[in-house]
This record gives structure tokens, C-alpha cells and sequence, in this order.
């Protein structure tokens, strides 16, 4: 479905993306997971037709993204970071003129069913500025809905969430995978990958560092981490296979001792000796 070809792309001096090459399958809800400034939202805006590549090529469903960009458009919907909704509107007349400037000719039944699926059809005559920030991030995956996109770019979806709204905006976002769609998202939150992604990219500075689903990647970490603080007041963390060997790692430790499951924030600390922040 999208295929990715030593796609890069510099600012000045900057890379910001470099080499990167993957494929993604059809119906696959894939996620670029990395901290902030690693290169996930410029893939993205490289892939959605934003900013063109410094060198190397993309296709989705086939098509090139430097030679195909009109058909591409109407295959794709992006969810952007920013909110750009009319906070002046209702929930519907935002949905509305989106679809006509769209040339929806059957956009009021649309409208209903995504607004359905995003469980804001009892909202749809409220104002934007009456809405919460995660009512507002579900609007939002309603309006890129709308055009029916084979493929469905999410970019941090759940940023500047509380956790239980983030939960709820991941159950929104499963409720996307219809008829088959592609998922893509970025994200900097570690148990969102995790929830959602069938598998993940890793990137950071630019590069992509590990690809595998979140299982596999585990197992290459081990299964369990141990942390503790030190007499200097650093934590201090060790990675351990099954919980036997944790608990072992943990005996004779003199405080403030963890085991805890690994996860991919230690994938990621274990390739790069930094933290997703």
C-alpha cells in the first residue's frame, strides 16, 4: 500500500529525514514512534504532499507521490497536529462545509455516520469553542473521514490529552480500520504504539532505527526491567529476560527498587542510550 524508497529530506544544513525506506501494508495501522524533532511529522508531510523529498521516492497504492499528487488526494485524509477547526461553527456546519468544498453530493448521510462513529451525533449543533480538546480531536478524525480515504494519516493524534481522554480517543481511532483503511500515525506516547500499532517504526534524529511489531521488538530488549536509585541519587535500570532473573537483579538493592514489564521506550533506550521525551 505505501512504500517508502531512502525517502529524505534536508532544511539547510538540517536533516531532518534521512534514507528512510519501509513498506506498509494494506488494513496495517502503523506508527512512527519518537521523540520530538525525530523526523515523524515530516515523513508524514512528505507522504501527504506537504513538503516534497530533498531525494528518494514514495508511492501509495501504487501511485508516486511526485507524479501521481491529484489522484493521491483523493485517496488520502490527514488528521493534522494543529487544530484548524472553525471554533466559530457547530460541529456539523465545520463537517458541512468540509464537505462541500469537497464535493460530497451525499454529505449529509456521511456526516451523520462519522459523526456517529466519533460519538458526537448528539453534539453536532454545539459550537466548536464549547467543545473539549478531545471532543475537538475526534471532530477532527470525523472530518477526515468524510471523503472515505483508503488511507488515513494521524499525526500525534492524541497530543495534549489527559490519559483517560487519550483511552477514549484510542478506541475512536480502532473504530477507523473499516473496509480495510490504513492507519498511519505518529506519536511520542509509548503506550499508544503499543495499544494501537500492529507494528512501529523507531525513529530518531532523522533515521529510522528499528521496525518490527511491538512483541518483537520487545523480546529484543528482554521482558522485564529492573530500576533502582543509586547512592548518588540516579536511576539506574537493567533489562532482564523473564521475571526470575528480575527478581534476582533486585536482590540486595537498598531502595526504591522496580520491576516493572520493559516497554518500547526501553527498545529505544537500549539502541540510542536516550529517552523518548
Amino acid at each position: 500500500m505505501i512504500q517508502l524508497n531512502s525517502l529524505s529530506k534536508t532544511y539547510g544544513t538540517i536533516r531532518a529525514v534521512h534514507k528512510i525506506s519501509l513498506s506498509i501494508a494494506r488494513g496495517e495501522v502503523f506508527g512512527l514512534l519518537g521523540p520530538n524533532g525525530a523526523g515523524k511529522t515530516t515523513t508524514i508531510k512528505m507522504l501527504t504532499l506537504i513538503a516534497q523529498p530533498t531525494s528518494g521516492s514514495a508511492s501509495i497504492d501504487g501511485l508516486s507521490i511526485a507524479a501521481d499528487r491529484q489522484e493521491i488526494k483523493r485517496r488520502i485524509s490527514v488528521v493534522p497536529q494543529e487544530n484548524n477547526l472553525d471554533r466559530e461553527l457547530t460541529a456539523y456546519e465545520n463537517l458541512q462545509i468540509y464537505s462541500m468544498l469537497h464535493g460530497l453530493s451525499d454529505y449529509r448521510q456521511k456526516i451523520q455516520e462519522c459523526l456517529h462513529l466519533v460519538d458526537l451525533w448528539d453534539r453536532r449543533d454545539s459550537l466548536i469553542n464549547k467543545f473539549s480538546g478531545g471532543m475537538q480531536r475526534r471532530l477532527l478524525i470525523a472530518r477526515a473521514l468524510l471523503t472515505n480515504p483508503t488511507v488515513l494519516f494521524l499525526d500525534e493524534p492524541s497530543i495534549g490529552l489527559d490519559p483517560q481522554i487519550r483511552r477514549q480517543m484510542w478506541e475512536v481511532i480502532r473504530k477507523t480500520r473499516i473496509d480495510g483503511r490504513t492507519v498511519v500515525l505518529t506519536t511520542h506516547y509509548i503506550e499508544e504504539a503499543e495499544a494501537l500499532c500492529d507494528r512501529v517504526g523507531i525513529m530518531a534524529k532523522g533515521s529510522l532505527i528499528a521496525l518490527d511489531t511491538p512483541a518483537n521488538l520487545l523480546a529484543t530488549v528482554g521482558e522485564y526491567a529492573v530500576e533502582h536509585v543509586n547512592g548518588e541519587g540516579k536511576l539506574m535500570q537493567q533489562i532482564c529476560r523473564n521475571l526470575d532473573e528480575a527478581r534476582a537483579a533486585a536482590q540486595g538493592r537498598e531502595c526504591c527498587v522496580t520491576i516493572r514489564k520493559s516497554n518500547l521506550e526501553d527498545v529505544f533506550i537500549k539502541i540510542t542510550g536516550d529517552r523518548i521525551e
